[in-house]
């Protein structure tokens, strides 16, 4: 069964930062596995962040599509009318904003078990889909 990732799984395996060594090594692991999968919205996000003027460190356009090109091993859910209404009623019925419902849609469309994030609430089921954060609280 695939695991969903979340556009800052994919933030963390590229980032420089020392104080992000952990996280990037977790990131690593979750990318090497071959269960992967994400949606357009999480590889648009991640291309959003990491080429913006303003990020220190920031990729350029050709670095960043050629990951975007690589990570497209997975499976990767499209937005559709479907994965709208389903994140609209995941919105209405429990709260999260549209983009992180759009996420939890995405993965139930694919049917993900297990949603990687750390910006959601750990082991919180929704739509048959468990948020887990894999990055260990101290």
């Amino acid at each position: 069964m695939a695991h969903f990732l979340d556009t800052n799984i994919l933030l963390y395996a590229i980032s420089p930062h020392p104080a992000e060594t952990a996280k990037r090594s977790v990131a690593d692991a979750l990318l090497n596995q071959d269960d992967g999968a994400l949606s357009v919205q999480v590889l648009q996000e991640f291309y959003v962040q990491v080429t913006r003027p303003s990020r220190a460190g920031r990729l350029p356009h050709d670095l960043a599509v050629g990951l975007l090109r690589g990570w497209a091993r997975f499976q990767v859910q499209e937005t559709t009318m479907p994965v709208v209404e389903a994140a609209l009623a995941i919105k209405a019925a429990h709260g999260f904003s549209y983009w992180d419902s759009a996420i939890i849609a995405a993965a139930q469309a694919l049917g993900c078990r297990r949603l990687y994030s750390e910006d959601m609430r750990h082991g919180q089921v929704v739509a048959g889909v468990t948020i887990v954060n894999p990055f260990p609280v101290p």
